[in-house]
């Protein structure tokens, strides 16, 4: 079931109420964090290492790609402008402004662009790389009324780490914050799949 935490949240242009909601994703079967905020949101659903690791050594990574990946603290992430269509709220971001806090420290998430820089000197094969971009959720992106996308994100955090994630957007190239507090990264388990 739902846990809902409803909090005060400041925004940059005014101040408007926010819900957090975590709980059990219907579909994945793990735990998620969403943030439902005016015309915005946000949900985070885990992924178990092994699925990453699995979803990347099918793309032709090497065990040890595949791991470094699975071991970076990976979300499958939806973001949704939720005003109707007709309405003149135009969202965008920039992952490379979101901020990771943990433990005291302050981080990016790990982006495509980051990826690229990481793969560029290890001989991986074009197909995979490209398998990879299509994987995560674009660095930066544009929403009409209506539209959502989602992708995998990454945080560059050992399994099991809790963390707060500050959000940045623009409402019509208005600055958002808020933040998703503990948000936990999936532990390295290995649960059997089950059987529908």
């Amino acid at each position: 079931m739902y846990r809902l935490i409803t909090s005060l949240l400041c925004c940059f242009s005014f101040n408007s109420f926010a819900t957090v909601l975590s709980g059990t994703d219907a579909d994945a079967r793990l735990p998620f964090w969403e943030w439902r905020g005016e015309k915005v949101s946000i949900r985070l659903v885990q992924r178990l290492p092994d699925q990453s690791r699995a979803y990347f050594m099918a793309r032709n990574f090497s065990n040890a790609q595949a791991e470094l990946m699975a071991q970076s603290c990976v979300f499958q992430t939806i973001f949704k402008n939720t005003a109707s269509p007709g309405q003149t709220r135009v969202i965008s971001y920039d992952l490379s402004d979101w901020v990771v806090k943990s433990a005291g420290r302050k981080r990016g998430l790990i982006t495509r662009e980051a990826w690229k820089k990481t793969w560029k000197t290890k001989n991986v094969a074009q197909a995979s790389l490209i398998a990879l971009e299509w994987s995560l959720l674009p660095t930066k992106h544009r929403y009409e009324p209506g539209d959502f996308n989602w992708g995998m994100t990454m945080y560059g955090l050992p399994p099991g780490t809790h963390f707060d994630l500050q959000l940045v957007w623009y409402e019509n190239d208005l600055q958002k914050k808020a933040v998703i507090p503990g948000v936990e990264c999936a532990p390295d388990i290995h649960p059997d799949p089950e059987s529908e």
